[in-house]
């Protein structure tokens, strides 16, 4: 009979458990459950782009809270990836202002040129295709939001490949904010 060994729990890096530190010190200690928003987003980034039930349970534990707590949260908002993703995670505007400039042929467009469809990956583990509601940028659509960065006016294949190009030449996976040094304070306090 081979040994078995458990599963390795999840656990914070000293950077990611250094900001979370930080960031709770902005709710009151009975409210801590307050921060659970942004302790979710740093479990994503830290955990491969995604929260596994395991990862929402040490969320859960940091806090002090229940895990159906967490659960409830990251299944609600969709920010929050609940399966493994692709190294770039492409979220396409799919509300009517990006839907009259032509976010379905952006969506068909992505998904015969990357391989994936909605909701999953593409096949190297490149890319994941998610429509997502309203991004806040009716006037430059159809617009995909790639982490932070937003790529606007995508109504021709030339500005879509374009944005692939970029994606696919980016080699490490980009600085984590509480990995960076000398943040501008108004980012500090984020």
């Amino acid at each position: 009979m081979e040994p078995t060994t458990a599963p390795t729990k999840p656990t914070f890096s000293p950077a990611a458990q250094a900001e979370i530190k930080r960031l709770l010190t902005h709710y009151p200690e009975d409210r801590s459950k307050s921060a659970l928003l942004p302790i979710l987003h740093i479990a994503q980034a830290e955990f491969g782009g995604w929260v596994s039930p395991e990862v929402q349970d040490l969320v859960a534990e940091t806090l002090g809270i229940k895990p159906i707590e967490v659960y409830e949260v990251s299944s609600f908002y969709t920010q929050y990836n609940l399966k493994p993703v692709g190294k770039h995670v492409l979220e396409i505007c799919r509300t009517g202002p990006c839907m009259l400039r032509g976010s379905d042929e952006l969506t068909a467009h992505l998904e015969r040129i990357t391989g994936a469809k909605v909701g999953g990956t593409s096949p190297d583990g490149t890319f994941t295709l998610k429509e997502v509601e309203c991004l806040a940028a009716c006037g430059f659509a159809p617009i995909v939001q790639v982490r932070e960065k937003y790529y606007e006016q995508l109504d021709t294949p030339e500005a879509v490949d374009a944005m692939l190009s970029e994606l696919k030449s980016l080699v490490h996976r980009p600085i984590l904010p509480w990995e960076e040094t000398g943040l501008p304070n108004s980012l500090k306090n984020y």
